[in-house]
C-alpha cells in the first residue's frame, strides 16, 4: 500500500492564492481529482492526503468535501486560524476526515511566529482534537518548530519537505544542524516531499537521493513519509520522477522500512482510517 501523504487541490479562477506568482505560472489552473487519480493509478498510489494552499478556512472545508467525494483521498490537513480565541470550537465542527492542520509559517514576518502564545494555545488546542500539526518551516523558522516541539511532547508534529534545504544556493550547514535536532524528537516526523522545487534546474537524482537518505538516517523509516507535493512539483519533475526519487532513496532498505515510508507512518501519524475501507465505499 503507497499512500501520498502530500498533495494539493486548487482553482485560481475560484480563489485567490498569493504565492502564484509569475515564477509559478504553470501552476494557475485549476487542480482537482480528476487530474491525479489516474497518476495513482499509474504508480499504484492508493491513498493520499490533500493539505490547505491557502490560510481560508472556505479552503478547508472546500478540501473535506472533496475528501468526501473523492474515495482516494483518506485525510486532509487544513487551516484554521490558530491564534483564534475559538480554534477549539473550529476543529470540533470540521469533522472526521480532518487530520491534521498546517500554516504557511514560513510566509510570517515573525521567524518566531510559531512561539506567540496566542499561536501555542492554538497548538495545544490541535493536539487536544487528536489532531496532527504540520510544519510548513525553512531554516530560519527552524530554532521555533525546535521549541515548539519541546514544548509540546503529545502533539504529533510532521516536517514538510525536509525544511525545505536551500539547495540551490548549498547553504546547508544551519539547515542540517535544525533539521537533525529535530529528528532527535520522538514526536516529530518528517515529509520526504518537495525536494525537486528546492534544487537548483538540472538537478540530479542522485544529489536528492542523498538528502532523503539522509532524512532517513536522522529520523528512520519509521518516521519517515513519502509526499509528491503534485502539482508543485510539476515545476520540476513529473510524479513518476518523485515517487522514483523516494524508491531510490529506500533501495537498501528493508520491507518492513518500505513499508513505512510508503505508507505506514503516514496512517500511524494521521491515524488514518483503512485505504481499502474508503476505497469500497
Amino acid at each position: 500500500m503507497i499512500v501520498d501523504a502530500h498533495q494539493h487541490f486548487w482553482d485560481p479562477e475560484l480563489a485567490d492564492y498569493p504565492w502564484m506568482t509569475d515564477e509559478v505560472a504553470s501552476l494557475r489552473r485549476r487542480y482537482a481529482p480528476g487530474d491525479l487519480e489516474p497518476l495513482l493509478r499509474a504508480h499504484g498510489v492508493e491513498g493520499t492526503i490533500a493539505v490547505q494552499a491557502r490560510s481560508s478556512l472556505d479552503e478547508t472545508a472546500a478540501l473535506l468535501a472533496t475528501a468526501e467525494q473523492a474515495p482516494f483521498v483518506v485525510g486532509v490537513v487544513g487551516w484554521i486560524d490558530l491564534t483564534a480565541a475559538d480554534a477549539a470550537d473550529t476543529l470540533a465542527g470540521l469533522g472526521s476526515r480532518l487530520v491534521g492542520i498546517r500554516h504557511q509559517v514560513h510566509d510570517e514576518p515573525d521567524a518566531r511566529w510559531l512561539l506567540r502564545d496566542d499561536v501555542q494555545r492554538g497548538l495545544r488546542a490541535v493536539g487536544a482534537a487528536g489532531l496532527a500539526y504540520d510544519l510548513l518551516v525553512r531554516t530560519r523558522e527552524l530554532p521555533a518548530a525546535l521549541e515548539t516541539a519541546r514544548r509540546h511532547p503529545e502533539l504529533r508534529l510532521v516536517l514538510d519537505h525536509l525544511a525545505k534545504p536551500p539547495l540551490a544556493s548549498g547553504e546547508l550547514d544551519a539547515w542540517a544542524a535544525g533539521v537533525e535536532a529535530l529528528s532527535r524528537l520522538s514526536n516529530v516526523t518528517c515529509k520526504l516531499s518537495g525536494l525537486v522545487t528546492e534544487a537548483a534546474p538540472g538537478w540530479q537524482p542522485d544529489e536528492l537521493v542523498s538528502y532523503l537518505r539522509r532524512a532517513l538516517d536522522w529520523f528512520g523509516a519509521e518516521r519517515c513519509m513519502f509526499g509528491s507535493d503534485w502539482p508543485v512539483c510539476l515545476l520540476a519533475a513529473d510524479y513518476g520522477q518523485v515517487l522514483g526519487l523516494v524508491t531510490a532513496a529506500l533501495a537498501d532498505a528493508s520491507e518492513d522500512e518500505r513499508t513505512a515510508v510508503l505508507g505506514g507512518t503516514a496512517v500511524a501519524i494521521y491515524a488514518l482510517p483503512s485505504t481499502n475501507a474508503r476505497s469500497s465505499t
